[in-house]
């Protein structure tokens, strides 16, 4: 039977100096992306927009074209009015009695008023018709120019992109690289952390005897723990990692 594959134990100085390092890149991460700024927001903003303005650009299309099929119809019934008009009237050139004649008036004078009452709603169709291609312009005008903000944003922010891309896959890489010495318990924490502060830092050195974040005091005998690498400390008032200052630690190497 084949035996399990051990997985290296990490020691708490790997742990925490792989910590430290994963912070300096995530520091680094959120300083391209304040490079980009509001951009990729501000592009997927403008997307909905024009999208909701093209949704909308649709609508009135569909609109104009009920309204110019109600105005053929009511003109084409304009059209059926007078052909019966012009029926009874010559009807009534051989009416036998006054009734026949009052009969044919009375339906005269009704198409008569199907006529005017056609040539209202038209008038008021044409008046609407116009009314929303006066708005119709505006929209596509509008339309226009937030495509136009659209490209220069996009060509915008492809320029950054493609700029710090490289930096950001090499980024990418060292975190990688990192994270594989913190234990998934200890990396689920650093990222709660990491999303609690504006400004993502979780794991920050002691400094002056202070916590690097917060800048709370911390107690002498902690502080020895921390620069001993004896354990995962945590700020007691911000709740951030505590590491010794490797960046010290360094320079005096």
């Amino acid at each position: 039977m084949a035996k399990a594959k051990k997985t290296k134990q990490q020691s708490t100085s790997e742990k925490l100096r792989s910590l430290y390092e994963m912070q300096a890149v995530d520091k680094e991460y959120d300083r391209i992306q304040r490079l980009k700024g509001e951009l990729p927001l501000e592009v997927e903003d403008l997307e909905d927009e024009i999208a909701g303005i093209e949704n909308r650009i649709t609508r009135t299309n569909e609109e104009f074209s009920e309204l110019e099929t109600e105005l053929n119809a009511r003109k084409a019934s304009i059209d059926v009015s007078n052909d019966l008009i012009n029926k009874y009237e010559k009807q009534m050139d051989n009416v036998k009695n006054n009734r026949e004649y009052e009969a044919l008036t009375k339906e005269v004078s009704i198409q008569k008023l199907e006529i005017q009452l056609a040539e209202k709603k038209i008038r008021e169709s044409s008046e609407l018709l116009e009314s929303r291609k006066e708005s119709f312009g505006e929209i596509e005008e509008l339309l226009a120019a937030k495509k136009e903000d659209l490209d220069k944003k996009i060509k915008e922010l492809e320029t950054i992109t493609k700029e710090t891309k490289k930096e950001e896959k090499a980024l990418a890489k060292q975190r990688d690289a990192a994270k594989v010495n913190v234990e998934e318990r200890i990396m689920k924490a650093y990222d709660r952390i990491r999303s609690s502060y504006k400004n993502g830092l979780a794991v920050v050195s002691v400094e002056r005897e202070s916590c690097g974040g917060c800048f709370a005091k911390i107690p002498p005998q902690i502080q020895i723990d921390i620069d001993a690498e004896k354990r995962v400390t945590t700020c007691e008032h911000c709740g951030r990692i505590l590491t010794p200052d490797y960046g010290k630690l360094t320079e005096a190497n």
